[in-house]
């Protein structure tokens, strides 16, 4: 038999107005059923007169349900919060404490952290440190099985929460917060977390806990904001929810993800995190990954032994026959040759007809392979050296690269490089700005491991998009059905990296030959001094 759900409700910042919340509590218990708890965070106390807590304080009037609230975020009002472990203040009122975990007879299991980030050591009794958090974080997480809480609670919001998510509205979320509020909530992974402090309402969309062909699937996070009490603009200030504790739910339900669900905003902080720990004993630094996309969850398979691939040697792919007139195949008269800036053995490089930027170009291989999947070995090889020329040489204009594929209506392999002025814009924007113009298009774009290899994700003939930054992090969809053709393109011409909105559809930037020959003319004299093929 199920567990039954607990009904909650979350306040934003109180501010003294005891009298408005605890009378909007009882009119939604009037309406919808009593609820079994009321979590306050932000400012409990505030400018109000003191009569008001007074009569709650002696015991004149009581508040309706049990109510937890966080401590002082300012000087002025450490004096109603007499001990840092945590007490009752008055009947049906209970401050939490600094800084734990509170767990309910039901299980429920709700962490804690009481007032703004402090950036000194010992952190003044209305703040936190970086200490405070680590100690925290390190108590939950080291405890056998832990998969995270239940419900977070904090004043400030976390900095950079709206990050591939719904816009926060007025709130800049890259500025607004803390850091330390965010690298708590990456390590506890709270189902619920709740905030205030704004005086705005935010409803930030789910987001996943693991990092999707890598991790086993855990349970989404979802990051509520609440406004003040009272506010004149009608900014929501509660919100009623029912869980049931994480310690009582089947496990598949508990990690069913979402329709809606986006990437952790956390993730550039994780990433960082895991960078910085140490490899243990038994892992190799150089063992490779397999990931196998046709399965519910990614399978880690060592690259080594019977688990982990076959031994035997790769039949020599050959290329097949194009079931028309080919626009790439390298002996096909229908090739535009005045574009082509270089020819190896197995691949050529070629402007891009209607580049995106007079150095846009194509890395093609010269017989005839739908895409990267169905290359042979000696291709392979090639391509990878080309792909190590052209990042030396837009390196040395400085500029870094971003190669995409699309595999989805198309019958020649195309590989797309475009050049992006290295002050312009990090990896990581870039890989961002992906990310997010997926998500508005509900395109499930992926990263796969650094160290993984495409054919490791795809199988020939099998549709996808795929994206490589010249520092080697890689984006990857499985395309299912429909896929905007310019995708590539236009995420590139985006306001976020080039600012070339217009030239997203390369019918709209087309030149002359004479021109596009001269920009060949260029292209050639300037990779000169990077291009093996003319040293082979």
């Amino acid at each position: 038999m199920a567990a039954a759900p607990l009904r909650v409700l979350a306040c934003g910042d109180v501010e003294g107005r005891l009298e408005a919340l605890f009378g909007r509590v009882r009119a939604i218990q009037g309406k919808s059923g009593r609820f079994d708890m009321l979590l306050c965070v932000g400012n409990f106390f505030g400018p109000t007169p003191e009569a008001e807590w007074a009569e709650y304080r002696t015991g004149a009037k009581k508040a309706p349900i049990p109510t937890y609230v966080l401590g002082a975020n300012d000087q002025e009002t450490v004096s109603y919060f007499p001990d840092v472990s945590g007490c009752e203040l008055a009947e049906n009122i209970t401050y939490l404490g600094r800084r734990g975990l509170y767990s309910s007879t039901s299980g429920l299991q709700i962490a804690y952290l009481s007032g703004t980030e402090s950036q000194h050591e010992p952190a003044p009794a209305y703040s936190f440190s970086a200490k405070d958090v680590t100690e925290l974080k390190t108590s939950l997480v080291s405890t056998p099985n832990f998969r995270g809480v239940d419900i977070l609670l904090t004043s400030p919001w976390p900095r950079d929460v709206g990050t591939f998510a719904n816009s926060a509205g007025e709130i800049d979320t890259k500025k607004c917060g803390s850091k330390l509020v965010s690298d708590l909530a990456a390590n506890l992974k709270p189902r619920y977390h709740f905030a205030a402090m704004e005086k705005a309402y935010y409803e930030r969309l789910p987001y996943r806990n693991h990092t999707v062909l890598q991790e086993t699937p855990q349970h989404v996070s979802r990051f509520i904001a609440l406004a003040d009490v009272g506010n004149t603009t009608k900014k929501k200030y509660l919100y009623a929810f029912s869980i049931v504790p994480m310690s009582l739910m089947d496990p598949a339900e508990l990690v069913k993800q979402p329709q809606d669900v986006t990437e952790s905003p956390y993730r550039k902080l994780q990433e960082a995190q895991k960078t910085k720990a140490p490899l243990r004993a038994e892992e190799e630094q150089a063992c490779q990954f397999f990931f196998d996309l046709n399965k519910h969850q990614g399978k880690k398979r060592s690259s080594d032994g019977k688990e982990r691939g076959n031994s035997q040697p790769k039949q020599v792919k050959k290329p097949s026959q194009p079931m028309g007139p080919c626009w790439f195949c390298l002996a096909s008269p229908e090739v535009e040759k005045h574009l082509v800036v270089s020819i190896g053995t197995h691949c050529y490089l070629a402007l891009a007809k209607g580049g995106l930027l007079p150095d846009h170009v194509l890395i093609l291989p010269i017989g005839h392979y739908q895409s990267v999947v169905d290359l042979s070995s000696e291709v392979v090889e090639e391509v990878t050296k080309y792909k190590s020329a052209l990042k030396e040489f837009f390196r040395s204009k400085g500029k870094r690269y971003v190669l995409f594929e699309r595999n989805y209506r198309s019958q020649h392999l195309q590989l797309q490089v475009i050049p992006i002025p290295l002050d312009h814009c990090t990896s990581e924007d870039i890989k961002e700005s992906f990310i997010a113009q997926a998500q508005e298009q509900q395109i499930e774009l992926l990263e796969i491991p650094e160290h993984s290899d495409i054919t490791q994700v795809a199988q020939p003939g099998m549709p996808y998009f795929y994206v490589e930054l010249d520092s080697g992090e890689k984006l990857f969809h499985r395309i299912r059905g429909r896929f905007p053709l310019h995708f590539g393109r236009e995420v590139l011409a985006s306001e976020a990296l080039l600012a070339l909105p217009q030239r997203a559809d390369w019918r709209q930037c087309a030149a002359e030959r004479a021109e596009e020959a001269a920009q060949a003319r260029a292209f050639r004299r300037d990779f000169q001094p990077f291009d093996f093929a003319l040293r082979a």
